[in-house]
């Protein structure tokens, strides 16, 4: 009889590709990792593992064991959701993850709400960014994220991903406040032409969707300052170091000193809830979309 856990731990391996990447996703130590692998070996007589380089690879017998492995883990998955939709309680333990500004403006309310609500729920909660979300969803390494679409630019969404809308987060300009259109009701990309920009670190899907958006309206932005936190954005700017993209999910107080303007073609991005399909019956999944739609519209 081939043991779960150590099933799982070879999808972990097969997922991550090394041994610190399955024992980071299972939130255990690389001996463990290694251990349960040898004692998986001795289970079905075959070698899973061979050395390479460094680090290690799966043998063939063991890229089979994995593609099984994957299939099994989901099917019990399927079934743990089917016993939970029969029992409709929402008990168990629920991973969730978002991206920094939806973990600050939603999260707490939505987690207290939860916790009161349904006592029996363990939750755990983590930050990622969108791409590193989804990423976690499909290894199994949450249960849900929270990410984003920008209105222009659609985050990729892999097979095997369901998906639920939270919010639309509307967007604006920050700018210090002697900035030339500081004072106006309204303002278009276009106008920030010649303005320095403060952004996200580069590579993150935030950073490439200011790039890719104003590169279409004929802008090549000059990127002076990379922050990934939005009051560390803020904060330079009101330091009158450039201008930013300030959405209203999670903002704290703006700094003395920053104006903000909306933008007069609505800047928006789509925030949404993602979860393994085959977890879709799964009473606590339901409970969590709902607890933050409900805080979404306590904050718009």
């Amino acid at each position: 009889m081939l043991n779960l856990e150590r099933l799982r731990t070879l999808d972990a391996l097969a997922r991550h590709g090394s041994v610190s990447g399955a024992a980071e996703g299972l939130h255990v130590t690389t001996s463990a990792v290694s251990q349960q692998m040898s004692k998986l070996e001795r289970e079905v007589g075959q070698q899973l593992l061979a050395k390479n380089g460094r680090g290690v690879r799966l043998t063939d017998a063991g890229r089979l064991l994995a593609e099984h492995a994957a299939r099994i883990l989901s099917q019990v998955e399927l079934a743990q959701s089917a016993l939970e939709a029969q029992r409709g309680q929402v008990v168990g333990e629920l991973r969730l993850a978002a991206f920094p500004t939806a973990l600050r403006g939603l999260f707490p309310m939505a987690l207290a709400a939860l916790r009161g609500d349904h006592p029996a729920l363990r939750l755990q909660s983590r930050e990622l960014e969108p791409e590193r979300g989804i990423d976690a969803v499909l290894r199994g390494d949450v249960d849900l994220a929270v990410v984003l679409d920008w209105y222009n630019k659609p985050l990729p969404m892999p097979e095997g991903l369901a998906k639920a809308s939270i919010l639309e987060d509307r967007v604006e300009i920050a700018m210090p406040e002697g900035h030339p259109l500081a004072g106006r009701r309204e303002v278009d990309l276009e106008d920030f032409a010649d303005d320095e920009w403060v952004a996200w670190p580069e590579g993150e899907f935030c950073h490439e969707w200011l790039l890719y958006t104003l590169r279409t309206k004929g802008i090549e932005p000059r990127i002076a300052h990379r922050a990934g936190e939005h009051h560390t954005q803020l904060a330079l700017v009101a330091a009158g170091l450039g201008v930013c993209v300030a959405p209203r999910l999670g903002r704290d107080p703006l700094p003395s000193g920053v104006r903000t303007v909306p933008v007069r073609h609505r800047v928006h991005r789509y925030v949404y809830a993602v979860w393994r399909a085959d977890a879709d019956r799964r009473p606590s999944i339901r409970a969590a979309v709902e607890a933050l739609r409900t805080a979404a519209e306590e904050i718009t």
